[in-house]
């Protein structure tokens, strides 16, 4: 049974992420922090960076949360994880911050950005997360002893927080994709008994919830670096600690997949679509460099013309493909 507490915290969390958006999109419009939304004929400008008032968001309701538990019932007992999730996510904002902030064109390098996210890594093996035998297909359980702290720790967290920038740049793809997971490892955290990590799955939910409303078609802000890393960032965190790796390895297959068709492209390759006069979309490339190239083709096949909103639809449904895996295995 959910507490009554829970219920008010996460709606009071998603009025705030809301009206925190859209607070930011008129101060990012004074401070020049815009971008032009390429798939649109107007050209619009459009807000960036808005990350921020969802990391901002979901910092005061985990705050909020850990008040709540130990003021009023005297519990302090997963603080220390609620805080290491926290730090973890709030590492990866500072560096998407940076990222941003550079520009998408002269940003962090390639390599820069996995080893900068190893520190995003750093708050979850000090507390020692997650559980160190893992039952591997094949073999059975096996215990990776220090291997776990060491090694899996900061892989599952470099390529969660990097994984989740690759499947971007079209309204809502990227906040959407991230509910879908959110919701997904929560779910799974709940019925597996893990409620601390689901109730802040739920507030990272409405946090994201609360901006995808602004992201979705037509976008009046866009997600930048900063949303993208540190979503990637609390989704690999929430994984080790309610023991969820293999629902996260799953659910990250698409990125997998969206990894190998850019490296065909050796990372050169633009994910955007071509815009037409009449406002649709076409792949700008006569191969595959993305699975939204393979979502424009799909929709062109299909209904002669492909917009942006429907491949973002294709996409959140190739997701969900995934999350129905998830029970079958």
């Amino acid at each position: 049974m959910v507490d009554m507490y829970l219920i008010i915290l996460v709606i009071f969390t998603f009025l705030l992420s809301f009206s925190a958006v859209y607070f930011w999109i008129g101060r990012a419009k004074v401070a020049k922090m815009c971008g032009k939304d390429v798939h649109k004929l107007d050209g619009r400008i459009v807000a960036e960076m808005g990350g921020l008032p969802v990391v901002f968001s979901f910092l005061v309701g985990a705050f909020l949360f850990v008040a709540v538990r130990v003021f009023l019932f005297l519990s302090d007992k997963f603080v220390g994880a609620v805080f290491a999730i926290v730090l973890c996510v709030l590492i990866a904002a500072v560096i998407g911050i940076v990222d941003d902030i550079l520009g998408w064109k002269i940003g962090l390098r390639q390599w820069q950005k996995p080893l900068l996210a190893l520190l995003c890594a750093f708050p979850v093996m000090a507390v020692d997360a997650g559980v160190r035998v893992m039952s591997i297909p094949f073999i059975g359980a096996v215990d990776l002893g220090l291997l776990y702290p060491f090694f899996v720790i900061p892989a599952v967290i470099v390529v969660a927080s990097n994984a989740s920038n690759m499947i971007a740049g079209f309204n809502g793809l990227e906040s959407g994709l991230s509910l879908i997971m959110t919701f997904t490892l929560g779910y799974y955290a709940f019925i597996s008994g893990a409620t601390i990590y689901a109730y802040l799955c739920a507030l990272f939910f409405v946090s994201v919830l609360g901006f995808w409303v602004f992201n979705k078609y037509p976008a009046r802000v866009f997600p930048g670096d900063t949303f993208t890393y540190s979503s990637g960032a609390f989704l690999g965190a929430i994984a080790i600690f309610a023991d969820l790796e293999k629902v996260l390895v799953i659910l990250f297959i698409p990125f997998a997949i969206e990894f190998f068709l850019k490296l065909r492209g050796r990372f050169k390759k633009e994910s955007f679509g071509k815009l037409l006069e009449d406002g649709s979309l076409d792949r700008r490339y006569e191969k595959f460099y993305g699975l939204e190239h393979i979502a424009i083709y799909i929709l062109r096949k299909l209904f002669a013309k492909a917009s942006e909103r429907g491949v973002v639809y294709v996409l959140y449904l190739f997701m969900l493909c995934f999350v129905g895996l998830t029970f079958v295995i």
